[in-house]
């Protein structure tokens, strides 16, 4: 019997990879480490370059410079089928005409295992999967969540080093998506398999990946875990496309010895306790998640506001407020006893929380 992929979990690694197609640049310069056995995400919009990558990691393409290593091994004179990737498709890409047993015995078949073998292996990944009981069922009638176990058994029943996942929930609805999601990490921690995901949802990534590579325009904008990049955005970019951010233009200045100020451009100084990741005072833009602003009483050291609108949440409220200049911001509170509720119409002073972060970018 084969050795479970758990035995050797392996590390990938792209050095510089560039590419270019049509004359554009599809990936550029992409550095990117992945520990052995980590799960990590490319998170971006259309067009940003992740699926790219995810191809020339499993050799459908081949880069225009740089190098791609699997467990040390530069890979890139290999094809495909002697990389030791598997990459489960959007699409499943099962065989119509095969049975579930058959379409997961396939690809041990291919490689020349014999036939009991290959059936005792498919039959353990259906069991993992959890779909042994549609072993003698084609894929055409099985629905889409249970087509992703089978294509996620055949992939992982010829024992990869990496496991590739292409948009894989992006045919799911939102409840379905869920459930997969939590399967997926289930068996990949239970194997400790490598695995990249590509996927454009940061929702998706947020909760699913140990570290997150934000691509955007062919590059790696941040590459860190889902807490530092959405507490601590290293680019405007990453700022506004990972979860809400307040936008809050306006002139960095220092404050004392160790401390910083915005001066808002609408008027009003927002203290700092510190300014990353730019720390040159002059035009910038500061960047704050709802959560992390407090609203208040007006006073001298708080930024002027007029609630605009209230909203109930579950257990937050989320206040709409208009700043001096037009700017708008919002701002997500408890919704508790000991907390203030203010009102549509009335001024307030928005701070930031004590303790929360703040990213500060050059303007």
């Amino acid at each position: 019997m084969p050795s479970s992929p758990a035995t050797a979990a392996t590390a990938v690694e792209l050095d510089q990879i560039h590419h270019t197609y049509a004359g554009s640049v599809a990936v550029e310069s992409v550095s990117l480490q992945i520990r052995p056995g980590e799960l990590v995400a490319l998170l971006g919009p259309s067009g940003c370059g992740k699926t790219t990558l995810l191809r020339i990691v499993a050799g459908l393409m081949r880069q225009s410079g740089g190098q791609v290593r699997i467990g040390g091994e530069v890979v890139d004179a290999l094809p495909t089928n002697e990389r030791g990737a598997g990459i489960v498709f959007q699409n499943y890409a099962l065989f119509p005409h095969m049975t579930v047993l058959a379409n997961v015995a396939y690809g041990l078949r291919a490689r020349g295992v014999a036939a009991a073998e290959a059936r005792a292996t498919a039959e353990r990944m259906l069991e993992m999967v959890q779909m042994s009981r549609f072993a003698q069922r084609h894929p055409r009638e099985l629905s889409g969540g249970q087509q992703q176990r089978v294509a996620l058994a055949r992939t992982l029943a010829v024992q990869p080093r990496v496991l590739l996942l292409d948009e894989p929930f992006a045919a799911l609805d939102k409840n379905l998506r869920l459930d997969m999601q939590i399967e997926i990490r289930r068996i990949q921690r239970e194997l400790g398999i490598t695995t990249i995901l590509v996927t454009h949802d940061q929702e998706e990534a947020m909760s699913m990946a140990d570290r997150i590579a934000v691509m955007h325009a062919g590059r790696v904008e941040q590459f860190d875990t889902p807490e530092a990049i959405y507490d601590r955005p290293a680019s405007l970019f990453v700022a506004t496309f990972i979860g809400t951010a307040n936008l809050l233009p306006g002139r960095l200045a220092r404050e004392g010895e160790a401390g910083f100020a915005v001066d808002c451009d609408g008027g009003g100084r927002l203290p700092l306790a510190e300014a990353q990741p730019c720390s040159r005072v002059g035009a910038v833009v500061l960047a704050a998640r709802p959560e992390h602003l407090a609203l208040g009483a007006p006073a001298a050291d708080a930024l002027p506001a007029t609630v605009e609108m209230v909203l109930p949440l579950g257990p937050s409220l989320v206040y709409e407020l208009r700043l001096p200049g037009g700017t708008t911001a919002k701002v997500t509170q408890p919704r508790t006893a000991e907390q203030p509720r203010f009102e549509a119409g009335q001024a307030v002073g928005l701070r930031l929380r004590q303790g929360s972060p703040a990213s500060v970018f050059a303007g």
